[in-house]
């Protein structure tokens, strides 16, 4: 079977999670079908394994999407799998698996602020009602999304008459933490500073824990979003990194008390499972996602409440080497070779049943 995987997500430099999603997929498909890479950017080739055969399409963004598939007939491909759901299906003569990641901006309509504003605009128009996601994912033979919980809301929401497939998002390997090594009074925040993720929480839980704890935020932040969370804590108590390279991430992980993170809502939440790879436990908003990847090796809190925060740090250290041997279990549960796996078997059964149809 030839199959396309739809790799015009990828970003060029560095990874957000669609891109990591796709990456982690390409790089662990097994080996029982031929594949071809779909890309926009020759450069998009350099975050994906080499020695596949690939073509290109128009950027996902192009005006020409919802008619794609007219380039894409031209392939000869059997079926593609697309890690977003928004690729164009009208007029294809291939099975298409689309993904659906989360519902979060059904509840949280504010658009990343990278996209332009003509973008951000249908987006937000997008989200005004459950109509065009059900237009595009009954539009494919077959939807993926990365989490149980998800897969709940799209049943509830009756989202798609297809059948759908949990394929987890994971987390690339990384070596433990030393054992036996230094355990800082630091927590690790890893996301951007959107309103729903809640950061101020965090901040603001820091004089509860005591002048000698610390917060390092890794991800690259504005100047207001810097003040105003810098103001909610003691002089020197945030660290901002503004867009830590991977091994900075890492090595300041290993060392930390805690991942941390008070998110109202999330889609995944791929810093959980590094941070529980790597040996170092999380305390998180108790969210039906976070519950879903942490299980008992996290400890939970009201999201609205910093001393909350504070109170799971305090129980966590208390059984904090216990905390971190469950993190690394749990977080073995997360793999790309198995999401692969997951995905393929998808795009299998889509190309069935759209035979049988």
């Amino acid at each position: 079977m030839r199959i396309g995987l739809d790799c015009r997500y990828v970003r060029i430099g560095r990874h957000d999670g669609i891109s990591r999603f796709t990456a982690g997929v390409v790089a662990n498909l097994p080996d029982r079908h031929d594949y071809t890479l779909l890309v926009n950017d020759e450069r998009q080739l350099e975050s994906l394994p080499g020695g596949l055969p690939w073509e290109l399409l128009p950027a996902p963004t192009d005006a020409g999407e919802p008619l794609v598939a007219r380039k894409v007939n031209r392939l000869g491909l059997d079926a593609v799998f697309s890690p977003m759901q928004t690729m164009g299906s009208r007029g294809r003569d291939y099975a298409l698996v689309l993904t659906l990641h989360d519902l979060i901006y059904y509840r949280n309509r504010t658009p990343p602020r990278e996209f332009s504003w003509p973008i951000r605009l249908g987006w937000r128009a997008f989200h005004l009602s459950w109509a065009p996601q059900r237009f595009l994912l009954n539009g494919a033979d077959g939807v993926v999304t990365v989490s149980e919980t998800t897969a709940g809301l799209i049943e509830a929401h009756r989202l798609t008459k297809r059948p759908v497939t949990v394929a987890y998002n994971a987390a690339d390997p990384a070596a433990p933490r030393p054992a036996g090594g230094a355990r800082e009074k630091t927590l690790v925040y890893m996301g951007s500073f959107m309103p729903y993720k809640n950061v101020e929480t965090l901040a603001a839980a820091l004089p509860l824990l005591g002048a000698d704890w610390v917060l390092h935020c890794m991800s690259r932040v504005s100047d207001a979003d810097r003040a105003r969370l810098g103001g909610l804590a003691p002089a020197g108590a945030i660290v901002f990194h503004d867009g830590a390279s991977d091994d900075e991430y890492l090595s300041v992980l290993r060392s930390a008390t805690a991942l941390a993170t008070a998110s109202y809502d999330e889609g995944f939440g791929i810093p959980l499972v590094e941070a529980m790879g790597v040996g170092t436990p999380v305390v998180v908003s108790d969210v039906p996602i976070f519950r879903e990847i942490g299980g008992d090796a996290a400890e939970y809190f009201d999201p609205s409440s910093p001393s909350a925060v504070a109170a799971a740090v305090r129980r966590l250290e208390d059984r904090w080497d216990t905390a971190s041997q469950a993190s690394i279990a749990r977080a073995a549960r997360f793999r790309w070779d198995e999401s692969a796996e997951q995905v393929v078997r998808a795009v299998e059964r889509a190309v069935a049943d759209r035979a049988g149809r």
